[in-house]
């Protein structure tokens, strides 16, 4: 007597079938969690009023770069991390050298290099002295003897007579700083995560029907 064991369909291509609709099913999934996440730490930047420049640094990177793999997985990250995780976490900021932290009022502008003018490059550029008033209630003030333009920013003045020369407020001196906590990153990143094991059944069950 002959027994013959035939199995159909064949099993090997059937489990090779399964993985590769697993690497297909994981890779689209973490691409589609990887997304959403980018989407949402943008969109809750740009909400907290920080602009979209701010937002844009948040950049996606999904693995691999090409096929697919049950091992695939998806980076979200921002390219302006210290900016980023000063307004998640909400950091008490005090002067490196233990003195103050010089603010600059709208009467100083911005930086030539962008960002946050110093006292130094601000003497620097308008050639005016900056003088100290101290102030026992409320913040220390920088001043200076000028005129402001029609944007409101403080200048020299080219007046003999001494015309339109105030004494405004350049720099506000405070010992430290509480930053507002504005973005909480870390609640878009676990609802990403808890979202991936439906993500990949889904995708599974979608190559299936398809």
């Amino acid at each position: 007597m002959k027994l013959k064991l035939a199995i159909d369909p064949d099993i090997v291509a059937l489990m090779a079938a399964e993985v590769a609709a697993g690497e297909r099913a994981v890779t689209a999934a973490m691409r589609e969690a990887g997304t959403g996440l980018k989407s949402a730490w943008r969109t809750q930047i740009t909400g907290a009023g920080l602009g979209t420049r701010l937002a844009n640094s948040i950049r996606l990177a999904s693995f691999p770069k090409s096929g697919e793999s049950l091992n695939a997985a998806a980076l979200v990250w921002s390219n302006a991390p210290v900016i980023i995780g000063a307004h998640d976490t909400g950091p008490l900021i005090r002067s490196k050298n233990g003195f103050w932290l010089a603010i600059p009022t709208p009467a100083a502008d911005k930086s030539t290099r962008g960002g946050r003018i110093t006292p130094f490059e601000w003497e620097r550029r308008t050639g005016l002295r900056l003088r100290f008033i101290y102030r026992r209630r409320g913040p220390s003030l920088l001043v200076a003897e000028g005129r402001l333009n029609t944007k409101g920013r403080a200048v020299a003045s080219r007046s003999k007579t001494g015309r339109g020369v105030v004494t405004a407020p350049i720099f506000l001196l405070v010992r430290q700083v509480k930053l507002r906590k504005r973005l909480d990153l870390a609640r878009d990143a676990a609802r990403a995560v808890d979202g991936v094991p439906g993500l990949i059944v889904a995708k599974w069950v979608e190559g299936r029907v398809q």
